[in-house]
């Protein structure tokens, strides 16, 4: 079975614990069936037989098993246990390490939900079946091999009518975990979708509250809670079908305990003794045909789940890491970009069509566009997040496919549109990407961000906790943050994505000041909508529908009377564009 051959890889990591486990539980199930025998013998040879000197050495033999077997039960229990987390550790390490290597592409196609049921319940159905369900299996077939081996020395005839009954509910088990497998799949599913709708819930609270939708979004929790709801009794259903079977033929055999070992008590084929340990050890016997049916239910949740995490460390990324690294001695990097023909799809919808340019060291460059026209693609593909259907893109004439990944994104920074903060300290933020910098250097870049002041008006200052996304925080102190995060870094080439769109246009002009006192050199990539903020760049690319349509300085642009020309008309009026106009009223690009 695929599932079993997975989760072997990772139980033989382990093999003193394993070895130590199977040899307590093969030890353990043998003395399971020395205690009825010695029971035997005190009733025929002490009470029958009445040799009372026997009965001390033999109840002494059964406490001593029983001692034994205890001792034997809490080994097996804690090695397993201790090896299941040994487990777990390594598969939800090695999951968690795979999802920083996966690409855009796979977080695009993926909710967060599903990653979460996973990392968690599907993690526990594997920890359950690794610490109690993988050594319960052994234990149920050894302790019936040597129960039924003790029946087989005492009364052949007795074993063959025993025999009879195992197959049917061996057949009937067989047929219960065909039936039972699909509905614990179905259940993961339902599972993940449920965790899904409570993510988003719990991730857009501010949305919900905002829209007064709570009644909305508990009907929908509703309907996919009822929904597993269901899965859960149609699962049940199966047990309704056939676990009354397996109980019905499984107590059968202590009717046959009693018909036939009776009839072969008084036509004196059988000693009282034997019937005595018979009937006990039929217990061993029908204790794991008892146990089937559960065995097979936690077997098959366990593949369910199995199957679903073998899925995810599958995945490979379709971001091939086979660069090499380079470093400032074999590469000094000045930041030249150039895309020759690039073209690329998202999901089969066109998002950049034969985009060429190119973009020298040391130059500020803008691209400016109607939402969807292609501009944060274009920043995408340079860190590549994404990789191009067509055309090449390099960096100081390489390839960026040639270059390491690690190496790429150390050198090329780029502050995202969609803000993201840890739950740390304002600090803990600006210091991410290089965790090991001075405070002062923190205080640098905040500065740089016009950031410091606001900072620093806080109870605890840097060392203020941000909530959760960043929580507690407008949208400008985020985006402020995250530019000083990003400018830590140092990149020789630097990129900014829309970052000063929920500041005010002084803090904005202020911010591309501070920038321009940077004392490194640095390629810089701006998106935007507004014209204030591009306007001062060496190139301007004017982008719609996946295409660059006009490109050049903001001046020979207006000359140019086109769709910039249009925009910025649109956003600044239509005044001499030499004029100052930082008093002037802003709207969004397209407005």
């Amino acid at each position: 079975m695929k599932a079993l051959k997975w989760i072997w890889q990772y139980m033989k990591l382990h093999k003193r614990k394993m070895a130590y486990g199977y040899t307590s539980v093969i030890i353990f199930s043998f003395l399971g069936v020395i205690i009825p025998y010695y029971i035997g013998k005190i009733v025929d040879e002490v009470i029958e037989g009445k040799d009372y000197s026997l009965l001390q050495p033999y109840l002494l033999t059964i406490i001593g098993v029983a001692l034994l077997r205890t001792l034997m039960a809490y080994g097996h229990n804690m090695a397993f246990e201790s090896l299941s987390q040994g487990v777990i550790f390594k598969i939800r390490s090695q999951m968690y390490d795979l999802l920083h290597r996966l690409d855009f592409t796979f977080f695009d196609s993926n909710r967060t939900g599903d990653l979460m049921s996973r990392m968690t319940g599907d993690i526990d159905a594997i920890r359950h079946f690794t610490a109690h369900v993988s050594h319960q299996l052994l234990k149920a077939v050894v302790m019936f091999v040597f129960a039924l081996g003790m029946i087989f020395t005492i009364n052949v005839k007795f074993s063959l009518v025993v025999l009879s009954v195992a197959p049917i509910i061996l057949g009937v088990a067989l047929l219960f975990s065909k039936a039972v497998r699909p509905r614990f799949s179905d259940i993961r599913k339902q599972f993940s979708k449920l965790n899904t709708v409570v993510q988003e819930n719990v991730s857009g609270n501010r949305v919900v509250k905002a829209f007064a939708n709570e009644d909305f979004e508990t009907e929908k929790f509703t309907k996919e809670n009822e929904a597993y709801k269901e899965k859960m009794i149609l699962a049940a259903s199966v047990w309704e079908k056939y676990l009354p079977i397996m109980e019905f033929f499984s107590k059968s055999m202590f009717i046959v305990v009693i018909l036939v070992g009776g009839l072969l008590v008084i036509n004196d084929n059988l000693s009282y003794g034997e019937l005595v340990t018979l009937n006990t050890v039929i217990w061993r016997v029908n204790m794991p045909l008892q146990m089937a049916g559960w065995l097979i239910n936690d077997t098959q949740r366990f593949i369910a789940s199995a199957e679903k995490i073998q899925g995810l460390i599958d995945t490979k990324p379709v971001i091939k890491n086979e660069g090499v690294v380079l470093n400032e001695e074999d590469f000094p990097l000045n930041g030249k970009i150039e895309f020759k023909n690039v073209s690329f799809k998202y999901k089969d919808e066109p998002v950049l069509k034969d985009v060429s340019f190119c973009i020298n060291p040391g130059q500020k460059a803008a691209f400016i566009g109607a939402t969807g026209s292609g501009k944060s693609t274009i920043m995408n593909l340079i860190c590549r997040f994404y990789e191009v259907d067509d055309g090449l893109i390099t960096l100081d004439r390489v390839n960026v496919k040639n270059i390491d990944l690690k190496t790429l994104r150390s050198v090329v920074s780029i502050a995202m549109q969609d803000v993201f903060l840890f739950t740390d300290t304002i600090e803990g933020n600006i210091a991410y990407g290089v965790p090991d910098v001075s405070v002062e250097q923190v205080y640098e870049v905040a500065r740089l961000a016009d950031a410091h002041e606001f900072i620093k008006s806080f109870p605890e200052g840097y060392d203020t906790i941000v909530g959760e996304r960043g929580v507690g925080l407008s949208g400008g102190q985020k985006q402020r943050i995250a530019l000083a995060r990003t400018l830590l870094t140092k990149p020789n080439v630097l990129i900014l994505d829309d970052t000063t769109s929920s500041l005010d246009l002084k803090t904005e002009q202020q911010i591309q000041k501070n920038i321009e006192t940077i004392n490194y050199k640095n390629t810089t990539l701006i998106i935007a909508h507004r014209i204030s903020s591009v306007r001062n760049a060496d190139q301007i690319f004017v982008m719609e529908d996946g295409v660059v349509i006009e490109k050049g300085t903001h001046e020979s642009l207006l000359e140019q009377k086109g769709h910039y020309y249009d925009v910025y008309k649109n956003q600044l009026g239509d005044f001499d564009h030499v004029a100052s106009n930082t008093s002037q009223k802003e709207v969004n690009y397209g407005a």
